[in-house]
């Protein structure tokens, strides 16, 4: 059977079913939480449910890194490994949730999840749920994590994911509910609307939500550009969209785009927003009497929602459902948990190893000082959207687990996250004699600094310490910088780790600190994977999603959606660390052996043969990024368009194929017309973006090769 012709089957048989309801049973089934019809055997049904890095905010289950350090690994293959295992999880809780009757948020199979926003701004507090700030590396992980939650059945979906936000989402969170994102029309086609649109055409990604912003001057849930002429036109999805939380009161509370509520979900349920995550959705039935609505509107939505549930086997018997034997047992499982430890050694970005000072031998020292805030901070190992572990290591615990009994851990915890003083009625700075007695009686120091989700997040999260959840600069917050230079003048080697889910300004230390590592949010295991790769048992293999800046005062405005000046793409200014760099404990190295074309035309494919050799002493990872630049005026900055990652022993080669269609070399115009342009293009090909500030932190040039395209033509979309 064709997934087409399964989804028509669903959608009649949703059809039939909604042809039973009344209007009023019909309306209440549009919101997130859709009470039960026991004269049809509906059940109860929330729509609600998160899994960004895990089954979120229902109990136990597994907590992966978090979303910005799943992107560092740029590995699609882990991605969807670790969304299948999430998948699992979700199944398995919910077939136990069913069990005893719990119909309760955050208990169905509609996970709303991935974010691919574009990372735009590094201020922005909620960045660390996305993949980062390329819309291929975005979409390409995306896509891989809605295949791991919907797996391959080809009946059923094993969980359904969702799209979000879309679009043209991010930040500032404190007025989202009013914020107008103008774009253009160039910088949506090129920037905003890729990873979308690659996980509704190539992934059937079951769900998309929308934003709560507008765009353009349209509310993005009530949106007819967005929702009518692209997703269900161009894009021809045929799943359901959900707003997000809230998001239609948007409409006249603070958009005053309408005037009430009725006119709000009028408006949203004409533009095709099906389910409404609140409440308001119970103007519905005014909005029918007065005209506004015709109930074949309101069929229309319920067959889609209907159409996801049945495709969820929701309808079906339990034993048709391949999916109903996954049980409770399966949550939690040692195999899960070993993922997870694996893929947080691979989020870790090593940004600086001077004279190789990592990986340390636990056998040639006797103490160990470890200090900072972060350093055994169970917040900054988890992100937000979390679900809760049944165990959580922090890197002060994972170090003393790692090293061996006879060697000695100091710990204090240096300063707080933010404020200058841990004690209220201490004068400020009170650790930092504490700071020195560690580092005098220590070999090597270890600090741990950063943020956690209290300082950067969402709007309304609980513990949101300033900015909404914004971070108003890029400086490491409160004395954390003070205490990380005492610690360099106490004259102890010192590494350096970074807590946080986004780009922090640390040049003093990339001066001064021998060994960097970023961390992100690691997972609940994360402090043991940190240890592990400090000590020499694993490799860092880590590329940065996002660009680390130089200062806070070089970026544009944060509510200027405009992305000149913004990411590596387009960013006029050298970065500290740059969009796709990472530093390994060994060393590789890239030879072309065979490209099969120099001329690039409609419908060119492009075909480079790479081989990929360990020329280092340690095991290792290394990700080829493929980056594309055409040599035009007023063209992008190079672009990544293409990944592959292999394994290699020490002095082990292979070889790889990259390949790449016409439509990565093609350009979005002021129109938003897809076109190769007539000129010449470069390709680039090596473990790093081909900057020049990458080509000076790993000391080797890519490989460069160049096309020519004898005219321009229109790719269309």
């Amino acid at each position: 059977m064709t997934a087409e012709k399964t989804q028509q089957e669903f959608q009649q048989r949703a059809t039939e079913l909604v042809k039973k309801m009344t209007l009023e049973e019909k309306v209440f089934q549009t919101l997130h939480s859709a009470p039960s019809i026991p004269r049809l055997d509906i059940k109860a049904y929330n729509y609600w449910n998160e899994a960004l890095h895990g089954v979120a905010r229902a109990g136990v289950a597994t907590v992966f890194p978090q979303a910005i350090g799943l992107a560092a690994t740029f590995d699609e293959d882990l991605i969807e490994e670790i969304a299948d295992t999430i998948s699992t999880e979700g199944r398995g809780k919910f077939n136990a949730q069913q069990k005893y009757g719990d119909h309760d948020i955050y208990k169905g199979l509609t996970f709303w999840s991935p974010n691919v926003n574009i990372f735009r701004d590094p201020r922005w507090g909620r960045g660390h749920e996305t993949f980062g700030e390329d819309p291929f590396l975005s979409g390409t992980l995306g896509g891989r994590f809605v295949d791991g939650i919907q797996g391959h059945d080809e009946t059923y979906l094993k969980a359904a994911a969702c799209a979000k936000h879309f679009a043209v989402h991010s930040g500032p969170e404190d007025i989202r509910h009013s914020f107008n994102a103008e774009v253009s029309e160039q910088d949506l086609r090129e920037t905003y609307l890729p990873a979308f649109k690659k996980l509704v055409k190539e992934h059937k990604v079951e769900a998309v939500m929308g934003a709560y912003n507008r765009t353009n001057g349209e509310p993005c849930c009530g949106s007819k550009t967005l929702l009518e002429d692209i997703l269900r036109g161009e894009w021809e999805f045929v799943g359901h969209v959900t707003s997000d939380c809230w998001a239609i009161k948007d409409f006249h509370e603070h958009h005053m785009v309408t005037s009430n509520a009725v006119e709000s979900v009028a408006l949203a349920m004409n533009r095709g927003c099906d389910l409404n995550c609140g409440n308001l959705y119970v103007n519905l039935l005014q909005a029918v009497r007065d005209g506004l609505v015709e109930e074949e509107t309101i069929d229309t939505a319920l067959i889609r929602l209907f159409t996801t549930r049945m495709k969820l086997g929701l309808f079906d018997k339990e034993e048709s459902i391949p999916f109903n034997t996954i049980t409770y047992d399966q949550v939690d499982t040692k195999s899960s948990k070993e993922l997870n430890i694996k893929a947080s050694k691979k989020c870790v970005v090593l940004l600086k190893n001077e004279d190789n000072i990592l990986p340390l031998n636990p056998k040639k020292i006797t103490s160990v000082g470890v200090i900072g805030p972060n350093a055994n901070n169970r917040n900054a190992l988890v992100g937000n959207y979390e679900g809760t572990a049944s165990e959580y290591i922090t890197v002060l615990e994972g170090i003393k687990q790692v090293v061996p009994e006879d060697v000695r851990v100091y710990f204090s915890e240096g300063c707080h996250l933010f404020k200058n003083k841990l004690s209220n009625l201490s004068q400020e700075n009170d650790r930092i004699a504490e700071v020195r007695a560690v580092c005098e009686h220590s070999d090597v120091v270890i600090a741990c600094l950063g943020l956690d989700p209290g300082l950067e997040g969402e709007e309304g999260d609980q513990g949101n310490q300033f900015a909404s959840g914004d971070k108003k600069t890029l400086a490491l917050p409160g004395i954390q910088e003070d205490v990380l230079k005492t610690i360099y003048e106490c004259g102890k080697p010192v590494i350096l780790i970074l807590l946080s889910g986004s780009a922090l300004a640390v040049p003093w230390a990339d001066e001064h600190i021998p060994a960097i590592l970023q961390g992100w949010y690691p997972g609940a295991q994360g402090g043991r994977a940190i240890a592990e790769l400090i000590f020499g048992d694993g490799n860092p293999e880590g590329k940065l999603p996002v660009t680390f800046y130089r200062t806070t005062e070089e970026l544009p405005e944060f509510t200027d959606y405009a992305m000149k000046n913004r990411t590596y793409r387009y960013m006029k200014n050298e970065a500290l660390y740059p969009f796709g760099y990472g530093l390994s404990y060994t060393t590789f190295e890239h030879t072309l052996l065979y490209v099969n074309t120099d001329t690039l035309g409609k419908g060119s494919n492009v075909e480079c043969m790479v081989r990929v050799k360990n020329t280092g002493d340690y095991e290792g990872s290394v990700t080829t990024q493929a980056y594309v630049k055409y040599v035009g005026e007023d063209a992008p900055n190079c672009q990544l368009k293409g990944l592959k990652k292999v394994s290699l022993l020490p002095g082990e080669e292979k070889d790889i194929m990259i390949e790449l269609d016409d439509r990565a070399f093609g350009l979005y115009n002021e129109e938003g017309e897809f076109i190769l342009n007539q000129g010449e293009y470069e390709l680039y090909l090596s473990d790093s973006q081909p900057d020049t500030r990458s080509i000076q932190l790993t000391g080797k040039n890519p490989i460069k090769i160049q096309f020519h395209a004898p005219e321009t033509v229109l790719l269309g979309e």
